[in-house]
């Protein structure tokens, strides 16, 4: 495919979501930088449908990253409640507090700058720099990927993640003008999860259907590596710290060993989870129980 058709590939995306999208907070004209690094935090491995509650009660409660660096970082933890992987809430809490050390409370716009807080991985700091700051830069998330592989490379899924390749790829995707590129960006994110899904596109409302290769090459089967697939959650050592962490939320005073103890019936397993949460800072050893890290 050459440039011109991969460039008519990103236009057709810009105004397809031009047209009309889901009204997401993150979205909304005038969200807020600090608002939109949040929200991709929190999008990492969990469904908008969850994220949309939980961002709003969040940004309520600490609407700046002051407001957040102000608390313990157990009462990150604690807000994150059930989203899952809750590293990134001690992550968004160090990254408040790196923004308002650092950056005297303002969301960087440079996406080295954003690499260099806490947490924030090229993605992300790719995402915050397109959509809080409006600045043409691609942006690449496993939905994008998909859309480039079925639309421009012709397979009918991505793969293993080839960063560079993807970046380079879709930047040969985005308009010239900022605006129209952050349309473009926004609008291949929301085309692979609403349309280009992964296992039932529906060809017959895209907007690319008379330009994707994959379409016209008859749709064959991948025969690619796969990509990597998370493990099973139940039985797992994430459903063990999982548990010890649901009860340390409920509790404002350290919870008994024994408490912890009997939340899990394999002592090896639960030792082991129980080890991996104290390594990673998620939670402290108080005296003869344990609790949200306080500082």
């Amino acid at each position: 495919m050459g440039e011109r058709a991969e460039a008519d590939i990103g236009e057709h995306i810009a105004d397809w979501f031009a047209a009309g999208h889901r009204p997401l907070p993150w979205r909304a004209p005038g969200f807020p930088a600090w608002g939109v690094l949040v929200s991709e935090f929190m999008l990492q491995q969990t469904p908008v449908a969850r994220v949309i509650p939980r961002i709003e009660a969040w940004l309520a409660r600490w609407p700046t990253p002051a407001d957040l660096a102000a608390v313990p970082p157990g009462e990150a933890v604690r807000a994150w409640d059930r989203l899952g992987y809750p590293r990134r809430a001690l992550m968004l809490h160090a990254a408040s507090v790196a923004i308002t050390e650092r950056h005297g409370g303002v969301v960087p716009s440079d996406v080295d700058v954003l690499i260099a807080l806490p947490g924030v991985g090229p993605y992300t700091a790719r995402a915050v720099a397109a959509f809080a700051y409006g600045i043409r830069v691609p942006v690449v998330d496993v939905n994008v990927r998909r859309v480039l592989a079925r639309a421009v490379r012709g397979v009918g899924e991505p793969g293993p993640a080839r960063t560079r390749e993807d970046h380079e790829l879709m930047e040969s995707l985005l308009p010239a003008d900022a605006t129209r590129a952050q349309l473009t960006n926004a609008g291949a994110m929301e085309l692979g999860q609403t349309v280009c899904t992964a296992r039932t596109p529906r060809c017959d409302a895209c907007p690319l259907a008379e330009l994707c290769t994959w379409r016209a090459a008859g749709y064959p089967a991948y025969t690619g590596p796969a990509a990597p697939k998370q493990k099973p959650y139940a039985g797992s050592d994430r459903e063990v710290r999982g548990r010890i962490l649901r009860e340390l939320r409920a509790s404002e005073l350290p919870v008994p060993v024994a408490r912890v103890e009997s939340l899990w019936p394999d002592a090896v397993q639960r030792e082991r989870s129980l080890a991996g949460l104290l390594a990673d800072g998620l939670v402290e050893r108080v005296g003869d129980g344990y609790a949200l890290p306080s500082a």
